[in-house]
C-alpha cells in the first residue's frame, strides 16, 4: 500500500512532478515574454502620453504667443463709445463691416522708409463688407488723397482738432484709428463693426514667410523713395521688395493713386491665395511664421484681438467663393481745386454706399477693377444701378479677386 501511495493528482510521490498545470509546456513558455510585453506596453503608453503632453504644452505656448502678439486699441474704442449717438446704427442682420488700415508710421523699425515726424498716416484703407449670407465680400479702397470732412478728434497729446475738409489720410495722423473710423462713417453712412491696423514690418514678414509673392512688370522699375529696383518680367518679390512694390506710385504706370490701389488689391489677393495653398496652410513649419508675422503687425478693436476671433473671421472668409470676393475703388475723380487730390463721384459713390448699407449685391463692370473713377460701358464702374433690382444682381463679367491688371497680364 505504501508503494502505491500517490499525491492528489495521481502521481507517485517519488517521481518528478512534471505534469502540474503550472508547468504545462504550452503555457509556461510564453510567460516571460508576456511579462516583458506588458512592461513594454506600459512604457510605450507612458511615452506617448508624455509626447502628447509636451505637444499640447508647446501648442498652448505657441497659441498664447500668437494671441499676445495682437495689440488692442482700447483708446479708439473708448472714443468711439463717446460718440455713439452720432454713429450709424449697428446692422443686426449678420453682415459685418471691417475697416482695414495700412499704417505708414516712420517710427521704430519703419524709420528707413522716411523721416519720423512723430506722426503716422493711413497709407492704405479698405472697407471690407461681409454679406449676411456669408457668400460674398466686397472690399472698397478709399484713396489716401480723397478730400473728406474730418470731424473734431482727440489727438495723442489729448488736445482736440477742429472739423476740417482735408485729404482723407490726415484723419489717421490727427486722431488715429477712432478719427479714421468716424470719418469713414460720416462719409459712407456705414457702421464700422471692427477695425484692424497693419504696419509695414508685419506686411514684410508675411511675404517673407511664404517665400515671396510673384508679380509681373511690363517695364523695369527704379524708385529710390520706395527702395525698389526691379527688372521687367515675371519675378518673385521678397518682403522688402513687396513693400516697395505696393507703395511705389510715380515709377509704375501713370503714377496715379488709383492705379497704386489697384496694384495693392492685386498683390493682397495673390498673398492670400498663396497663404491658402497646401504648401503653407498644411505645413506647420511654414504656417507658423506667417501667423507670427501677421499677429505681430496687428492692432485691433477688442472684438478682434484674440487668435480665436481672427480664426473665426478667416474661416468666414475661406467659405466665400473666390469669384464672389470683389475689389474696387470708391468712385473718385480729380478734386476741382487741386488736381493732385481726389473727390467722390456722385451720385455713383452714394449708390455704392447705400447698397453696402442695405447689404445688397454689388457688381463690378468689366475692366473697372479698381478704377471706379472711369466709365465702363456707358456708366461709372462704381455705378451699381445695373444690378437688375434689389437682391437680383446682374452677373459680373469679371471676377476681381485676385486682380488682373495690365502689369500682371503683360507676361501672359
Amino acid at each position: 500500500m505504501d508503494a502505491d501511495v500517490t499525491d492528489s493528482a495521481g502521481t507517485p510521490d517519488d517521481e518528478p512532478q512534471t505534469g502540474g498545470p503550472d508547468e504545462d509546456p504550452s503555457k509556461s513558455a510564453p510567460e516571460p515574454p508576456a511579462g516583458r510585453k506588458r512592461h513594454w506596453v506600459r512604457w510605450t503608453a507612458l511615452g506617448v502620453a508624455f509626447v502628447v503632453l509636451v505637444a499640447a504644452g508647446v501648442g498652448w505656448w505657441l497659441y498664447n504667443k500668437l494671441d499676445h502678439n495682437i495689440r488692442t486699441d482700447n483708446t479708439a474704442t473708448a472714443e468711439l463709445r463717446a460718440y455713439e449717438k452720432e454713429r450709424p446704427p449697428p446692422v443686426a442682420n449678420g453682415a459685418e463691416n471691417i475697416l482695414l488700415i495700412g499704417s505708414d508710421s516712420r517710427a521704430g523699425d519703419n524709420k528707413k522708409y522716411g523721416r519720423d515726424e512723430g506722426s503716422q498716416r493711413s497709407d492704405t484703407t479698405i472697407l471690407l463688407h461681409l454679406s449676411t449670407d456669408k457668400k460674398s465680400a466686397t472690399a472698397v479702397s478709399l484713396p489716401r488723397d480723397l478730400m473728406s470732412h474730418v470731424p473734431s478728434c482727440i489727438k495723442a497729446d489729448k488736445t482736440r482738432t477742429k472739423k476740417q475738409f482735408v485729404q482723407f489720410n490726415w484723419a489717421f495722423e490727427y486722431g488715429g484709428t477712432a478719427c479714421t473710423v468716424r470719418t469713414v462713417e460720416n462719409m459712407t453712412g456705414i457702421r464700422i463693426d471692427h477695425y484692424m491696423v497693419v504696419d509695414f514690418e508685419g506686411f514684410k514678414g508675411m511675404v517673407d514667410a511664404v517665400d515671396g509673392v510673384q508679380v509681373c512688370l511690363k517695364k523695369p522699375v527704379d524708385d529710390k523713395d520706395a527702395h525698389l529696383k526691379l527688372p521687367a518680367g515675371r519675378q518673385t518679390l521678397d518682403g522688402e521688395q513687396a513693400l516697395g512694390y505696393v507703395r511705389v506710385r510715380h515709377s509704375i504706370g501713370n503714377g496715379s493713386d488709383t492705379e497704386r490701389m489697384q496694384r495693392q488689391q492685386e498683390f493682397l489677393g495673390s498673398l492670400v491665395k498663396k497663404v491658402q495653398s497646401d504648401g503653407v496652410l498644411l505645413n506647420p513649419t511654414r504656417l507658423y511664421p506667417v501667423l507670427d508675422a501677421a499677429t505681430k503687425s496687428l492692432t485691433t478693436d477688442p472684438g478682434l484681438d484674440t487668435l480665436k476671433d481672427l480664426y473665426n473671421l478667416t474661416r468666414r472668409l475661406r467659405g466665400i467663393p473666390t469669384h464672389r470676393v470683389q475689389f474696387l475703388t470708391v468712385p473718385r475723380e480729380p478734386y476741382v481745386n487741386n488736381r493732385n487730390r481726389d473727390q467722390l463721384v456722385q451720385p455713383a459713390a452714394d449708390r455704392l454706399f447705400k447698397r453696402l448699407r442695405d447689404d445688397d449685391p454689388v457688381t463690378v463692370t468689366k475692366g473697372g477693377t479698381g478704377t471706379a473713377a472711369g466709365t465702363q460701358g456707358g456708366r461709372s464702374a462704381g455705378d451699381t444701378s445695373g444690378t437688375g433690382g434689389k437682391g437680383k444682381p446682374s452677373p459680373s463679367p469679371q471676377a476681381t479677386f485676385p486682380g488682373t491688371n495690365a502689369a500682371s497680364a503683360a507676361c501672359g
